[in-house]
């Protein structure tokens, strides 16, 4: 298998934005599993605080405070975790910031930051984990992108889709040079989650003069984070994650027109607040989310996937009894 060994205890990981939502998850799905965790974000309390969680389930842990748009520093937390693991066997670029607004409305400094810590920020990671993944015959580099900027494109996010999109062919076109390196055993994977339960909208920026209202069905973190384990254990290039996942990817395939108005409608009359205009809000584009850190961002993404559960169930049961009534229906 590309990437090495298909369990992750003993293995080593490295987590970037790895004090909230997507990746503060991954960092405690691994250590459960028995990874050695390296958690880097810009919050150095919130960083510590995640790791001394990763070694409560089992595994041991290095806190390193990194902000991933500097090269340098994020070549430094490649260099700490190998100082104390001795090696990467697997590499997460999980750190993303937001910005909601019409593209005449943000500043383009903003846009700068946002392609900065999204997109470099995870050419950064690449950079500083491919060469130790090389040294040591494989390994395996997960980027987090997102649905949007892929097959789906949504009004007021068009810098946060530029930056996914960016990521989503970036990696292809890294597992293309790898392969004609002969670098078979470095395996990229792309994860593409659907909206996710995070702190992240109520973090990002905001120059919409809207406040935001609600979201589309959400994924819970520690559904991606299952994902991204999955996906080291048997790389894939694609991981679809989240509610609707594939019928939007199948939907767009078959009518992208008609899914992008229909997502454009549905973004700009339900999901951000109408009357009251709102003053621009910097979120943590330029400062750490700090104690603002968490797993969840408070949108019940649990509790919404167990109604759709528990609806799907309903509806299988009503099926067959329907089919079982037509069986026993005098012909």
């Amino acid at each position: 298998m590309a990437g090495g060994r298909s369990s992750l205890r003993g293995r080593v990981v490295v987590v970037t934005g790895g004090s909230s939502g997507i990746g503060r998850a991954t960092a405690l799905a691994c250590a459960r599993r028995g990874a050695c965790v390296v958690v880097a974000a810009r919050s150095a309390e919130q960083v510590e605080e995640v790791a001394e969680s990763c070694r409560r389930r089992g595994g041991p842990a290095l806190a390193v405070p990194v902000d991933v748009t500097d090269e340098r520093a994020v070549a430094g937390l490649a260099r700490a975790a190998v100082e104390r693991f001795g090696r990467i066997d697997v590499w997460v670029n999980a750190a993303a910031v937001g910005i909601l607004g019409r593209f005449d409305q943000v500043p383009v400094a903003d846009v700068r930051r946002l392609l900065d810590v999204n997109a470099v920020g995870a050419l950064n990671g690449a950079r500083a984990a491919v060469p130790v993944m090389r040294r040591q015959g494989g390994g395996v580099l997960v980027d987090v992108a997102s649905l949007l900027g892929a097959p789906v494109a949504a009004p007021y996010m068009g810098a946060y889709a530029m930056s996914k999109a960016a990521l989503t062919t970036f990696d292809d076109v890294l597992r293309r040079e790898l392969a004609l390196r002969g670098d078979h055993r470095i395996a990229v994977c792309t994860v593409l989650p659907t909206g996710v339960d995070t702190p992240f909208f109520g973090s990002a920026a905001n120059h919409s003069g809207r406040a935001l209202r609600s979201l589309p069905p959400v994924a819970t973190p520690e559904r991606v984070a299952r994902a991204v384990v999955r996906a080291v254990r048997r790389p894939r290039d694609r991981v679809l994650v989240g509610p609707y996942a594939r019928s939007m990817a199948a939907a767009h395939a078959l009518a992208p027109g008609l899914l992008r108005r229909g997502i454009a409608r549905r973004t700009d009359r339900a999901y951000l607040e109408r009357g009251r205009p709102r003053l621009p809000q910097p979120g943590n584009l330029y400062t750490p989310t700090g104690a603002r850190a968490a797993l969840h961002g408070g949108r019940h993404g649990g509790a919404r996937t167990a109604a759709r559960r528990a609806a799907a169930a309903a509806a299988a049961v009503l099926a067959v009894r329907a089919a079982l009534r037509g069986r026993r229906a005098p012909r």
